[in-house]
C-alpha cells in the first residue's frame, strides 16, 4: 500500500476532492453569470443626467399596446416620443427654437455656455425609399418594396463638431469628424408589446438624450439618436434613413435591439475590434463572438439593423441585443411584467458606456473627412476577438494576433515536446513507450520488465466509448420528445454531463484495474494535446479563410494541454535512470525472485526462484524493503510477467512486490519505479486545464444552447441543438480522463443516478408549459371576392392540430394541413370567425362587407407588357402586389429619386411588390412592367396575381375575433405570433 498521508497526492481522497470542487465552482458561477441580471442602483440618478425611475416609466407608457406599424397605436406612440423628446429638452433648458429647415426643429443653447450642446429634432415625415431583396438564389425571384418612413431624429451637437446647418443645403455635407448613431425601432410586432423588442432600446436613447443635453455633458462628436419606425417587417425604417441628411454624417453605430425578452443585453456582433474597444467600458460587458461569427456565415437567420447601418451605410459598430427567453419573443409577454428595471439598467449602462468612449475616443481609427458621396468616411478597422469573463472582465485582441498565437503554438508544442523526448532519452530516463530494458550479467542478459506502453492506448479507446453515450442519448431524445429542450435545458445538460462522466469513469477503473499504469496521465494528455493541436489546425484554416474568430477557445485549451504535457514529461526527470533502476532491481535481496526472460545465446536458460523468507540464510540482513508481514494480495493482469514460471514462482513474486511497496510511494500495483515521481504536479496540471476549458467552453456552450434551444417552433433544428450539447459536454469534461482512474465511487454513483433521473424525465416529459409556451403563428385570409374566410395556425405537427381541435370554431371541420417552411411545421387551416377589421354594415353578408375592403384599377399602358395599378386598402396603410410570374420594373407615382445603394429589382426579378404608406387610406398608383418568355418577345403577355391589404392592429377585443379564440381557447402551453406582416390579409385576383 502506498503512501497517502499528503493531502495534495495523486490519491483518489485529493483528486475526487479538488477536481470536483473545480468543475463545481466554475460551472455553478457561469450559470449565475448567465441567468442572472445584475442589480439596478439604488439611485434613481446614479449618472448625471440619467433617471433610472423615469426610464422604468416611459417603458410602462411605451407598451400598454401593440403597436406595429401599420396600427393607429403606432402613431400615438411616435407622438408621444415626440413631446417626450421635446419634454427633456425643455428640462435641460435648450427650449429655444427655429426652423432649421429639413423639418426639423433647433435647440440652441439659450445662455451661449459651451457647456450645453445644440439639438436639433429632425421629424422625418418626408422620406421614402424604394428597395427590394434577392431570393434565396439568383434563379429566385425576390421581393420589392416602397416605404414611406416616419423615423425621429435627434442630433446633438458636439463640441468639436462643423457649427453650420450643412442639411438645410440640399447639396450640404458634414465637414467635421463625423459622429456617433445609435439606433432603436419604437414598433413592435402586431401580437407583442414590445417591451424588451425593442421598448428598452428606445428609453435608453431617451435617456442618451437627456444625458448629453445635461450640463456639463457635451460630447466631443457629435451624437445621432434615432428611434425609427418599421424594423419588425423588413428593417424599413433604418433603410430610410439613409434618405435623411443625417445619414451622412455617423462614422460609427450602436444598435439597440431585443430578440429575447430580458435578461442580460449580449453583444451580437460588431465591425471591427477598435469599434468593440468602446463596449469594453461597459460595467457589466457581456457576449462572444461566437454569436457574430453565427450572424456573419447565416447560422442565424434573423436580422437587425446592423446589416443596413454597416452593410449599406458603411458603418462601423456595435449590435447589443437581449436575446432569451426566446419563447417570449414576439409574443404578448414580451412586457413589463417579464422583464425588469435590472435589464433595464444592464442596457442602458452598456449604451452609455460605449457611447461615451465613441464620442470622445480619439484613438478609433476614422479618417474624419467627408467623401465624394457626401458622407463622413468610416476608415476600416481589424477582424477581433472578443468574450466576456463571468460579465464583469471584457477580452479583445485581433484576429490576427489570434492566428499569430495559432501559428506560434503549432510551432513551439511539437518542438518542446519532442526535445524534451529526446533529452529524457540521451538521459535514460525515457520510461514512456519503454516495455523492458536489457540488463547485462555475468551469465548472460536479463529483460528488465518496465511497463512502460502501459495505457498508451487507452485515451482513444476510452474517450470514443465515453463520447458515444451522449451521442447516443442525442439520437434516443431527439426520436421520442425532441422539444423537451424547450422547457428543460438544464434537465437535457445534466443527461448529457451525468452520461459521459459515468461511462467514462467505469471505464478507466475497469483499465486500471486490469492494467494499472503510472503513466495513464502522461498518455491521456498527450493524446489530449494531440486532439487539440489537430482542432487547432483546423481553427487556424477558418481563422484564415473564413474569419471564424469563434473558435479561439481551441488556442486557449491547447497551450494549457501543452503545459500540462509538459509537465508530465519533465516529471520524468525525477526518475532514475533506466539502467540505475534495472541494476537496483538487479542486486535486490530477492532479484532471484525477478522473473525474466533470457535472450537466445546467453548463459543461463532459467533464472533460479528465491527462497521463500523462512528458508533465507541467517546472514541475509534486512532492511526498509524487508517485509513485515505476510498476507494475501489480490492478483491483477499487471502481477503476472511473461516467463515460464510456475504458479508457486508468481505467488513469490506478487507477495514480495506487496512488501516492497508497503512503505513506498508505489500506488497500488503500478510499476516500481513511479515510486520517485513528483505526487503534487497532478494539481497544477489541474489548475491549467481545468479553469480556461470550463471558463470559455462554458460560456459558448451556454450561449449558443440559450439562444437556440427554444427555435425549435421557429423551423429550427432541435437534432443541432442537442448535438452542441454533446459536443460541448464532451469537451468540457474531457480534461478529467486522466484523473477519473483516482475517483472515488460516491460522486460516479451519484452522477449514475442524475443520468437515471434525467433520462427518464427527459424521455416522458411534455416539453411545453405555461412558463416556456410553444409559439404558433397566426394566419387570416380573406377573398374579397367570394367571402372566403380561412384561419391558418402554423406550427409544429400534433402540437398545432391539438391547438386547433381546442377551438369551437373547427369544431366538426375537416382540418387542411399542408407542410410550411422553414423546418418541419404543419399549416393546418379551417373556416374561421370572420374579422372586423373594417367598419361595415354588420347585417350584410360576410361577401358583401368585405368586397369593399380593397379597391383596385389594373390598366395596360402603351408597352406591350406594363401595366398600371391604383391600390387602396380601408383602414390600412399597408398593401402589396403579388404576381405567379416575376416583373422586372416598377415605380410608384411620388416615390424619391432611385438610390444606387438600392436596387429596386433583384436579378432574378420581384414576385411581390410590398407597399408602406405614413398615411391612412392612400391611394397608390404603381407602374409595373414584365418580360415575355424569350422565344416570344413579340406576342403580349398576360400577368396575373393577387391584390392584398394587410391588417395588424389587434388591440380591440373583437376586431379579429379568430386570433381572440385562439388567445382564449388554445392550451396554456400555447403562445400565438404573427405569422406574416398582416394579422389578416384580404385580398383579390387579377389578370391583365
Amino acid at each position: 500500500m502506498a503512501k497517502l498521508s499528503n493531502p495534495l497526492a495523486f490519491t483518489p481522497g485529493p483528486v475526487t476532492f479538488f477536481t470536483s470542487i473545480a468543475y463545481a465552482a466554475l460551472i455553478i458561477a457561469l450559470i449565475i453569470t448567465h441567468n442572472t441580471v445584475p442589480p439596478a442602483p439604488q439611485s434613481p440618478t446614479p449618472i448625471n443626467g440619467v433617471n433610472l425611475t423615469e426610464a422604468w416609466q416611459d417603458l410602462q407608457v411605451l407598451t400598454p399596446t401593440y403597436h406595429p406599424y401599420n396600427s393607429r397605436s403606432n402613431d400615438q406612440v411616435r407622438n408621444w416620443l415626440l413631446r417626450r423628446v421635446n419634454n427633456i429638452l425643455k428640462d435641460n433648458n435648450v427650449t429655444d427654437s427655429r426652423d432649421a429647415g429639413v423639418r426639423s426643429r433647433h435647440y440652441p443653447n439659450r445662455t451661449g455656455s459651451a457647456t450645453k450642446p445644440a439639438a436639433y429634432i429632425f421629424d422625418d415625415d418626408v422620406s421614402n425609399l424604394t428597395f427590394s431583396s434577392a431570393g434565396s438564389t439568383t434563379s429566385t425571384a425576390g421581393v420589392s418594396v416602397y416605404f414611406e418612413g416616419t423615423n425621429i431624429i435627434v442630433y446633438i451637437r458636439g463640441s468639436q463638431d462643423d457649427d453650420t446647418e450643412w442639411w438645410n443645403d440640399p447639396k450640404g455635407r458634414p465637414n467635421g469628424k463625423g459622429g456617433v448613431l445609435v439606433n432603436a425601432h419604437y414598433d413592435s410586432v402586431s401580437t407583442g408589446f414590445g417591451a424588451t423588442d425593442d421598448g428598452v432600446g428606445v428609453v435608453t436613447i431617451l435617456q442618451l438624450i437627456n444625458h448629453y443635453t445635461t450640463t456639463g455633458n457635451t460630447p466631443k462628436r457629435g451624437l445621432v439618436a434615432l428611434l425609427n419606425n418599421g424594423e419588425e417587417d423588413f428593417l424599413n425604417g433604418a433603410r430610410a434613413f439613409s434618405q435623411n441628411p443625417m445619414a451622412k454624417f455617423p462614422h460609427s453605430f450602436l444598435n439597440l435591439e431585443g430578440a429575447g425578452a430580458g435578461g442580460r443585453a449580449t453583444l451580437f456582433r460588431s465591425t471591427d475590434v477598435e469599434v468593440t474597444s468602446a463596449y469594453r467600458n461597459s460595467p457589466y460587458p457581456f457576449g462572444s463572438v461566437i454569436s457574430g461569427d453565427g450572424f456573419a456565415k447565416g447560422l442565424i437567420r434573423s436580422q437587425t439593423d446592423y446589416v443596413v447601418f454597416n452593410g449599406i451605410l458603411g458603418l462601423r459598430g456595435l449590435d447589443v441585443a437581449f436575446m432569451e427567453p426566446r419563447a417570449r419573443y414576439h409574443t404578448d409577454e414580451d412586457d413589463t411584467r417579464h422583464t425588469s428595471r435590472k435589464s433595464l439598467w444592464h442596457m442602458l449602462s452598456s449604451a452609455l458606456a460605449t457611447t461615451q468612449a465613441l464620442t470622445s475616443d480619439s484613438t478609433l481609427i476614422f479618417e474624419g473627412k467627408s467623401t465624394a458621396k457626401g458622407g463622413v468616411e468610416a476608415g476600416h478597422g481589424h477582424h477581433g476577438v472578443w468574450f466576456d469573463l463571468f460579465g464583469r472582465a471584457f477580452a479583445l485582441f485581433r484576429l490576427h494576433t489570434l492566428f499569430s498565437l495559432s501559428v506560434t503554438l503549432l510551432v513551439i508544442g511539437p518542438v518542446f515536446l519532442g526535445s524534451t523526448l529526446v533529452i529524457l532519452y540521451q538521459l535514460d530516463k525515457l520510461y514512456l513507450f519503454s516495455g523492458s530494458r536489457l540488463y547485462h550479467v555475468s551469465d548472460g542478459d536479463e529483460r528488465i520488465p518496465l511497463y512502460g506502453w502501459r495505457g498508451f492506448f487507452r485515451f482513444p479507446l476510452l474517450f470514443v466509448i465515453a463520447a458515444a453515450a451522449p451521442v447516443a442519448l442525442v439520437f434516443l431524445v431527439f426520436k421520442l420528445n425532441p422539444f423537451i429542450a424547450h422547457s428543460s435545458e438544464w434537465s437535457v445538460w445534466s443527461m448529457m454531463f451525468s452520461s459521459w462522466f459515468f461511462t467514462a469513469w467505469f471505464l478507466c477503473c475497469f483499465a486500471d484495474w486490469a492494467r494499472p499504469s503510472a503513466l495513464t496521465r502522461t498518455y491521456a494528455l498527450t493524446w489530449l494535446w494531440t486532439l487539440s493541436w489537430a482542432m487547432l489546425v483546423a481553427d487556424t484554416v477558418f481563422q484564415t479563410h473564413l474569419k471564424l474568430a469563434g473558435g479561439y477557445p481551441v488556442l486557449f485549451y491547447s497551450m494549457s494541454l501543452f503545459l500540462a504535457t509538459w509537465i508530465s514529461y519533465l516529471e520524468l526527470f525525477s526518475l532514475p535512470t533506466k539502467a540505475k533502476y534495472c541494476r537496483r532491481k538487479m542486486e535486490s535481496p530477492r532479484r532471484d525472485s525477478i522473473s525474466s526472460t533470457q535472450l537466445p545465446g546467453s548463459g543461463s536458460q532459467e533464472a533460479p526462484a528465491a527462497p521463500p523468507d523462512d528458508q533465507r540464510g541467517e546472514d541475509e540482513q534486512a532492511d526498509e524493503r524487508t517485509s513485515l508481514l505476510k498476507k494475501d494480495k489480490r492478483t491483477t493482469f499487471a502481477n503476472y510477467t511473461h516467463n515460464e514460471t510456475d504458479e508457486n514462482e508468481v505467488a513469490v513474486v506478487d507477495e514480495d512486490n506487496a512488501s516492497e511497496k508497503k512503505d513506498s510511494y508505489v500506488y497500488g500495483d503500478e510499476q516500481d519505479w513511479s515510486e520517485y515521481l513528483p505526487r503534487w504536479t497532478w494539481l497544477l496540471q489541474l489548475i491549467l486545464i481545468v479553469p480556461i476549458n470550463v471558463i470559455l467552453l462554458g460560456q459558448i456552450s451556454l450561449l449558443l444552447v440559450s439562444a437556440l434551444h427554444q427555435t425549435g417552433s421557429d423551423g429550427s433544428s432541435m437534432f443541432l441543438v442537442y448535438i452542441a450539447m454533446a459536443v460541448f459536454s464532451i469537451l468540457m469534461l474531457s480534461p478529467t480522463l486522466p484523473y477519473l482512474h483516482r475517483f472515488t465511487w460516491q460522486i460516479p454513483i451519484f452522477m449514475l443516478l442524475v443520468l437515471v433521473g434525467t433520462l427518464i424525465y427527459n424521455l416522458l416529459a411534455f416539453p411545453f408549459s405555461e412558463n416556456n409556451r410553444l409559439k404558433l403563428f397566426f394566419q387570416q385570409e380573406i377573398d374579397l371576392d367570394l367571402g372566403n374566410n380561412t384561419v391558418s395556425l402554423i406550427g409544429l405537427p400534433w402540437y398545432v392540430q391539438e391547438a386547433v381541435d381546442s377551438l369551437p370554431s373547427s369544431s366538426g371541420q375537416s382540418l387542411q394541413c399542408e407542410s410550411a417552411v422553414p423546418g418541419n411545421r404543419l399549416k393546418c387551416s379551417w373556416i374561421g370567425l370572420p374579422p372586423r377589421v373594417v367598419h361595415t354594415h354588420p347585417q350584410l353578408p360576410l361577401a358583401k362587407q368585405v368586397r369593399t375592403w380593397v379597391n383596385y384599377n389594373v390598366t395596360r399602358v402603351s408597352s406591350k407588357n406594363s401595366a398600371r395599378f391604383t391600390v387602396m386598402g380601408r383602414e390600412s396603410r399597408a398593401c402589396k402586389l403579388t404576381f405567379d410570374s416575376p416583373i422586372h420594373n416598377f415605380m410608384v407615382h411620388g416615390s424619391a429619386p432611385t438610390d444606387r445603394r438600392f436596387p429596386i429589382v433583384p436579378e432574378g426579378g420581384s414576385k411581390e411588390i410590398r407597399l408602406w404608406s405614413r398615411t391612412w387610406n392612400r391611394a397608390w398608383v404603381v407602374d409595373v412592367e414584365w418580360e415575355g418568355p424569350a422565344d416570344q418577345e413579340s406576342e403580349i403577355v398576360d400577368l396575373e396575381g393577387k391584390v392584398v391589404c394587410l391588417w395588424s392592429d389587434d388591440n380591440r377585443e373583437g376586431v379579429i375575433p379568430a386570433l381572440d379564440e385562439v388567445r382564449h381557447f388554445a392550451p396554456g402551453w400555447v403562445a400565438v405570433t404573427k405569422a406574416g406582416d398582416g394579422l389578416v390579409e384580404g385580398y383579390k385576383k387579377f389578370k391583365i
